[in-house]
C-alpha cells in the first residue's frame, strides 16, 4: 500500500503540462491556464465535451456533471446508451464520439480528450472532428511519452506512468482541481433553496 501511494506521489511530481502557444508549463501555472480556458467557455456559454473509454469514460461522465452542476459550464454528455450502441453498430466503435461531434459541435467549442494510453482511435477521430469546427482540445494521457494523442491538443497533460489506475486517478484529480478552483472563485452554479 505504501509503495502504491509513493508511486502516485512520484507521478504527481512528474506531470508534464504543455501548451501549443507557451510550450512547457509548471504545474501551478498549467492548472491556472486550464482554469482560464474553462472560464472563457463558461463566460461565452460555449459547449464543452469530454470523452474517454473504460475508466476514462467514467471520469468523462463524472466531470461532465461536475463542470455543469458545480462549475456552471455548458457540458454535453457523449454517453447516451442508445446513441453509443447505435453508432457502434452502424458505423463502428471508432466513430462513437466523432460522429456525435460532427452533428452537434459548434465553432470554437472545447473537447477534453482523456486516454491513458494515448492511442485510442475513437479519441483521435474525436479530436480531428472538433478541429474541423475550429474547436480547442485539452488532452490527458499517460503511458508512452510518444503516444499519438499527447501532442494533439492545444493544452496537453501527460502522466509519465504505465499503470492504468495511477494515470486515471491523476487525470481525475486534475480535472477535479480545475472545477474546484472555479467553484472557489465563482461559487457553486446550482444551488437549491430548501424551505425550512
Amino acid at each position: 500500500m505504501n509503495s502504491y501511494i509513493e508511486e502516485i506521489k512520484d507521478a504527481l511530481d512528474h506531470i508534464e503540462i504543455t501548451s501549443e502557444n507557451i510550450g512547457s508549463i509548471n504545474y501551478t501555472d498549467g492548472i491556472n491556464e486550464l482554469v482560464r480556458v474553462f472560464r472563457v467557455h463558461k463566460e461565452n456559454r460555449s459547449g464543452v465535451y469530454l470523452c474517454g473509454n473504460g475508466g476514462s469514460a467514467g471520469i468523462a461522465q463524472h466531470m461532465t456533471a461536475d463542470f455543469l452542476k458545480n462549475g456552471g459550464i455548458f457540458t454535453h454528455s457523449l454517453y447516451g446508451q442508445t446513441t453509443l450502441t447505435c453508432l457502434s453498430n452502424d458505423l463502428s466503435y471508432d466513430y462513437v464520439f466523432s460522429k456525435q461531434l460532427e452533428l452537434m459541435a459548434k465553432a470554437g467549442e472545447l473537447l477534453v480528450a482523456i486516454s491513458s494510453s494515448g492511442e485510442s482511435e475513437n479519441i483521435i477521430k474525436a479530436i480531428e472532428t472538433i478541429r474541423k469546427y475550429n474547436g480547442n482540445v485539452i488532452t490527458l494521457t499517460g503511458f508512452k511519452s510518444n503516444n499519438r494523442i499527447r501532442s494533439m491538443g492545444d493544452w496537453n497533460i501527460y502522466v509519465p506512468k504505465e499503470h492504468y489506475g495511477i494515470v486515471e486517478s491523476i487525470h481525475n484529480i486534475i480535472l477535479q482541481q480545475i472545477v474546484d478552483q472555479i467553484v472557489e472563485t465563482d461559487g457553486i452554479a446550482l444551488k437549491i433553496e430548501k424551505d425550512l
